[in-house]
């Protein structure tokens, strides 16, 4: 049997974005509980932010041409707390002011309490010359009504949810959450558990696919129903299949996605729809489907769910969904930005050995700042995932050698 020749990462994510459609649905939310989705409309201000000149310190509003030498005495003629305005500033005056306060008509800078004496409740003496407009923070230098602040398909965090309440939202218009699927098919899974460590019969493993799949989707702001372990029969595999159709707009499986490999999943999912095995140029995660299940069994087309499975290794599952279902998933709510950014740092020592794939291996930063690679660059080793920040992206056929700066992606930047 042929194999099918290896595609390359640039060119399976196009193709597979392709089919990622923003799903169009939409909710809104208390502003409180919108971290992490992705915003359906822009966000217009009707306001200025601030709305006033204000302090941007505790200090004395003053007038800058009454004070041309330092130690010059003026009369303090009001107190302007925050939430509260003043009047007119005459010539010879100061104000008493507090950071957030307005500043009085006539007053063209702040001089900061640590540059002032004051001689007694009527009078302060001035020890600086001021520079016009020093300290204080002008109307609409933030946000100026009519901006637009933040862009439908920002993925919001929270400064932007900060950002939204400074400008009186209370609510956000977000996209839906997608309805994701998630099964685990193959009679060697036991789920912790069920079955003690000492108990465990042989060829029999841990499903801890299951669990890290589920994190990742709910962080990337899923509505997850786990349907478990799968009977490893292809009626079982099949209704199971159309069942998730009804009602989710992804299924994500793992394993049983190698090429020539006899499994149910393949089959079940051609024939209720459609599937694309892909070998990709990539180490960890080399085999991939994706697809659609139709949610009327009975016809040739018409509405489906997507459908995605990722390898069986723990390592090639994590990072293949990093790689390519994070962006699909992102695509999905209509995000702007659906690939993470990368820092370029310097590595530590010497890497493995050249691969012919494009490689994703696992390392972490030392106290110097550089990169330490883990020992065991293996698809099968989890802990390699638990004990890195992140991965180095190694174009396919390059030695990475001790100095060498390197394209890095943290976690922190996948997961967050």
């Amino acid at each position: 049997m042929n194999r099918p020749p290896l595609l390359t990462l640039d060119e399976a994510l196009p193709q597979l974005l392709a089919h990622a459609r923003a799903l169009g649905r939409q909710e809104t939310v208390s502003t409180f509980e919108a971290d992490g989705r992705v915003l359906a409309q822009d966000v217009v201000s009707a306001l200025q932010v601030p709305p006033h000149d204000n302090s941007s310190m505790d200090g004395y509003a003053v007038r800058s041409c009454d004070l041309t030498q330092a130690d010059t005495v003026l009369r303090v003629t009001q107190r302007i707390p925050a939430g509260s305005t003043g009047h007119d500033l005459g010539a010879g005056e100061a104000a008493r002011i507090f950071t957030g306060a307005p500043i009085p008509p006539g007053a063209d800078a702040v001089l900061m309490q640590e540059d002032c004496e004051p001689l007694d409740d009527a009078q302060v003496r001035c020890r600086v010359v001021p520079e016009v407009g020093q300290w204080i923070r002008r109307s609409g230098e933030d946000v100026t009504r009519g901006a637009t602040v933040l862009h439908r398909g920002d993925r919001l965090g929270p400064a932007a949810l900060g950002l939204a309440a400074s400008i009186g939202l209370s609510h956000l218009d977000v996209a839906a959450r997608p309805r994701v699927a998630l099964m685990s098919t193959g009679d060697e899974l036991v789920m912790p558990g069920d079955v003690p460590p000492q108990a465990m019969p042989p060829g029999a493993i841990y499903n801890s696919n299951r669990f890290f799949l589920r994190a990742l989707l709910e962080r990337m702001g899923c509505n997850v129903t786990d349907l478990g372990i799968v009977p490893d029969q292809f009626d079982a595999t099949q209704r199971a299949l159309h069942q998730a159709a009804l009602q989710h707009d992804l299924i994500l499986t793992s394993g049983g996605v190698s090429v020539g490999e006899e499994d149910h999943i393949k089959p079940a999912v051609q024939s209720l729809g459609e599937l694309h095995l892909w070998s990709l140029a990539i180490k960890p995660g080399k085999p991939f489907a994706f697809g659609s299940v139709r949610r009327d069994r009975k016809a040739t087309d018409g509405p489906s769910a997507h459908f995605i499975g990722l390898p069986g290794n723990p390592v090639s599952s994590f990072v293949t969904f990093l790689l390519l279902v994070r962006p699909f998933i992102l695509s999905l709510q209509g995000a702007r930005q659906v690939q993470a950014p990368r820092w370029r740092l310097r590595v530590a020592g010497d890497g493995p050995r050249a691969d012919r794939r494009r490689e994703f291996l696992r390392a972490r930063r030392n106290t110097a700042g550089e990169l330490e690679l883990f020992p065991n660059q293996s698809s099968g080793v989890l802990t390699s995932a638990v004990w890195a920040d992140g991965v180095i992206d190694n174009p396919a056929g390059t030695v990475i050698r001790a100095g060498d700066v390197v394209d890095f992606i943290p976690w922190s930047e996948w997961l967050a």
